[in-house]
């Protein structure tokens, strides 16, 4: 695990000999994120523009499998990754400085791994990508996967959760294997391209336990005026149905209880706010898979995801436990800290250390290229 996991097992208590090693499985691509901040202003055109900061991480769905893997949870990731010195980077970041379990993922000889470079400034960012899809395990650059072969990856492995990004008009065949064998399929959704807003077009959505869109993408989905209504309306097609409201905080449903709860956001001065959104559904899903209440799992989210956006990068930013335990030992100490929303955040304190680092902590950040001399 990352140096910065001060050892919080949230799953403690709740673990038994016949449970999955995995906590989390998820796939996708990963990218090398180059992350220039420091800049006045958008880069203009015609001219050169110079950052104060740069740092490189690992991107992509490497932001969610890193915030899990912070927050304790055993995270199994299948991923391809270049043979370049970009894909073995991201590689090393995730399963050495990371504890990620990269047994389901493969290495494609001559393929260059996908690259992102962000620019930061007042608190929105820019980004270009570049990449190729990688072919399957099977095949080489340049070969296909054998025909009649399903899609990578094949054999997810047993775990207690998993994370799928639904798209319409996409079937993800591992999502159905996953649910067969008692994995809990949380899953978020992109932007549309099609314009036609079909729940049915989103096909593993049935195999879901939770769904978290945004209220934009939730409205749209149900046709509603309102992100409250659009997650009772999702909720009678998913057992939990939750709602970010942006800087209004997040909304959920329970179908099987009936109950809802509403969190606000925190607020903070957001500096960056790349890979927040995967942040909060880390966030959540650890606090389902440690079956804390409703509104404990919205507020827990809604933290990582503000500590997160306070950090430039995606990976780089996600916070682990010392963080948290840092942050809410400061909260306590505001002399005109409202009641209320301390104890929004109670929880907490059966969880964190009794010691916590100062805050603000600042995670180091990794940058490709150094080498000590033998």
């Amino acid at each position: 695990m990352s140096t910065d996991n001060p050892g919080i097992d949230p799953l403690d208590g709740l673990r038994a000999p016949q449970d999955p090693d995995c906590d989390v499985f998820l796939t996708g691509t990963v990218f090398l994120d180059i992350i220039f901040t420091g800049l006045d202003s958008a880069p203009v055109r015609g001219t050169e523009s110079w950052a104060r900061g740069m740092g490189s991480s690992p991107g992509g769905v490497a932001n969610m499998a890193t915030a899990l893997a912070r927050l304790g949870l055993h995270t199994s990731l299948a991923a391809a990754f270049g043979d370049d010195h970009y894909g073995e980077y991201c590689w090393d970041a995730l399963e050495q400085g990371e504890g990620i379990d990269l047994s389901m993922s493969h290495t494609v000889p001559g393929w260059h791994s996908p690259v992102t470079v962000s620019m930061a400034y007042e608190g929105e960012r820019t980004m270009v990508s570049h990449g190729h899809e990688a072919p399957g395990p099977e095949g080489t650059h340049g070969t296909a996967v054998p025909t009649g072969e399903p899609p990578f990856p094949r054999c997810p492995p047993r775990a207690r959760a998993a994370v799928a990004s639904l798209a319409p008009g996409r079937t993800e065949p591992w999502v159905a294997v996953a649910a067969r064998n008692g994995a809990r399929i949380f899953a978020d959704v992109g932007w549309d391209e099609t314009g036609r807003w079909d729940l049915d077009a989103l096909a593993d959505l049935e195999h879901c336990q939770a769904f978290l869109p945004n209220a934009e993408e939730a409205m749209r989905y149900t046709r509603t005026d309102c992100p409250r209504a659009a997650a009772h309306a999702l909720a009678e097609r998913v057992p939990l149905a939750v709602v970010t409201l942006g800087s209004e905080g997040a909304y959920a449903v329970d179908a099987a209880t009936g109950a809802s709860a509403e969190v606000p956001a925190i607020e903070v001065e957001a500096l960056d706010p790349t890979g927040a959104g995967d942040v909060f559904v880390a966030g959540f899903v650890t606090g389902t898979l440690a079956d804390w209440p409703l509104a404990d799992r919205l507020a827990f989210a809604g933290l990582t995801a503000a500590l997160s956006v306070q950090e430039f990068g995606g990976s780089l930013s996600a916070p682990g436990w010392a963080e948290v335990a840092a942050w809410w030992q400061r909260v306590r100490t505001f002399a005109e800290q409202d009641p209320a929303a301390l104890q929004r955040y109670a929880f907490l304190e059966e969880l964190l250390p009794a010691a916590a680092r100062p805050w603000p902590l600042r995670r180091a950040v990794p940058t490709i290229g150094f080498r000590h001399p033998v």
